[in-house]
């Protein structure tokens, strides 16, 4: 069985093997795979009529899945797309030209890039991860098999439209800066090209036969767009490193009423919010300090407190001042860290590979999630994973992961009182909270676990591909 996956990045796999830098953003896709590579590499041993010692997996039990990976290629012109695959370990790889910068534009070139990678490998069956790039379009065309078409949804675009600047002041909303100007990237551009974005979306999931989702907000909002899309759960996995056994001593460093948001630098990850909760919390617990991992909008980022291997992916500060890479959302966050005489409180930490991450999540005493509308944030699982209390608005997919009450503490998504009662919580009731963990952390170990996700998949190819 011949399984074409259209990505949105360069996997770290490929990047490693040709030694290129590489993004470690969506990490559930290195995790997903990880574990199918693996089984890629023993059925190839089985077929040497080798013995893998670690799995004693018996002969002709491997998945017998044929994995291609077409990825837009970053940083140059790829000629002759589709020709000549470049194979390591096992797993054909093929780039393609487009312009990420402008997500919202459709190419119709890449209708015949896809149309070149589908000629020379062949595929049974094409997974599409994700549905915001106009890839994932020109793919559906491209291949013209609903029946064969499988795409797994990460966020909904015209959701996110709707929902980007709630809890920003209209003068925030209409506000523009000089880099706003220069790069056409208003708060109101974005909400634009959102939309755009979602038009192709919408379309893309018209073209598929079959959609692969986990929360009941995906499933719900897939069914409005096409009803006839036969529908798949299946839960991602995540990366391998938060997988690893923790120390006895993993949560003993622990920084006292610390804080931990995992992006802000776009205004659907709710930074603002945190920033608008922390007055109120800081008069009860005044040592109280938030870390924000993450491209910074704010400046100022603190890099003393960051300690792991980078993986490969380096930190790379920005080379121009803040006042000309300020974007309106920028200027308001520093506005409230300013009014709020917050400057002492807020850490940026910057962008932080998955072993960084990991320990910075051990680090801190809870993990916020305060997001306008969320599918099924990847950052928060990890965070289950780890045994962290959680602290998550009731948005989205959220509810799906998270019972609030038993495995962390939910709020009305941009209810300030809710958020910061739900924070003091998590902080003082420590008998409770540790119960929360532990219910979490079985929870996130049993949803995410490889191995269950792995055998999910290969059920839905075989579906798809006995029809």
């Amino acid at each position: 069985m011949r399984v074409l996956w259209l990505v949105n990045i360069m996997l770290p796999a490929y990047a490693k093997a040709k030694g290129l830098p590489y993004s470690v953003r969506e990490g559930w896709l290195s995790g997903s795979f990880d574990r199918i590579s693996k089984d890629i590499k023993l059925n190839n041993d089985i077929k040497n009529n080798k013995e893998d010692s670690e799995t004693a997996m018996p002969k002709n039990q491997g998945s017998l899945v044929e994995l291609g990976v077409a990825f837009p290629f970053p940083d140059g012109a790829v000629d002759n797309t589709g020709v000549n695959p470049e194979i390591i370990d096992g797993v054909s790889f093929y780039k393609f030209n487009e312009n990420l910068n402008t997500p919202e534009i459709y190419d119709e070139q890449l209708e015949s890039e896809m149309k070149s990678i589908i000629d020379n490998f062949r595929p049974d069956i094409i997974h599409i991860f994700g549905t915001e790039f106009p890839h994932t379009l020109a793919m559906t065309i491209a291949f013209n098999r609903p029946d064969r078409t499988l795409i797994g949804i990460q966020g909904i675009c015209s959701v996110i439209a709707d929902k980007y600047l709630e809890g920003l002041p209209q003068s925030v909303r209409n506000a523009k800066t000089f880099r706003d100007r220069i790069k056409k990237d208003s708060l109101q551009d974005q909400v634009a090209k959102y939309r755009l974005r979602g038009q192709n979306e919408t379309e893309a999931i018209r073209n598929a036969g079959h959609i692969t989702g986990r929360t009941d907000f995906d499933r719900e909002e897939t069914a409005r767009i096409n009803p006839d899309a036969q529908y798949h759960f299946m839960n991602e996995t995540m990366r391998d490193i938060f997988y690893k056994p923790l120390d006895a001593d993993a949560r003993s460093h622990v920084r006292p009423y610390s804080i931990m948001l995992s992006q802000g630098d776009y205004p659907l990850k709710g930074f603002h919010y945190v920033l608008e909760a922390l007055p109120e919390i800081i008069k009860v617990h005044p040592e109280t300090k938030l870390y924000v991992a993450g491209n910074s909008i704010v400046g100022n980022i603190d890099r003393s407190e960051v300690t792991g291997d980078t993986d490969g992916a380096e930190y790379r500060g920005s080379r121009y001042p803040f006042f000309l890479r300020a974007s309106a959302y920028g200027k308001y966050l520093r506005k409230l860290i300013r009014d709020n005489n917050l400057q002492d409180h807020v850490v940026v930490l910057g962008k932080l590979s998955a072993e960084q991450m990991k320990d910075q999540m051990l680090r801190s005493s809870i993990f916020v999630c305060p997001s306008t509308v969320e599918n099924s944030p990847n950052s928060l699982a990890e965070a289950m994973l780890l045994g962290v209390p959680v602290v998550a608005a009731r948005t989205g997919g959220i509810p799906s992961m998270v019972t609030d009450g038993r495995e962390g503490y939910l709020f009305k998504p941009g209810n300030i009182e809710e958020f910061t009662k739900a924070i003091l919580s998590a902080f003082d009731e420590k008998v409770i909270t540790d119960l929360y963990c532990e219910n979490a952390q079985k929870r996130a170990f049993k949803d995410h676990d490889a191995d269950t996700n792995f055998n999910r998949l290969i059920e839905i190819y075989r579906d798809i591909y006995n029809g």
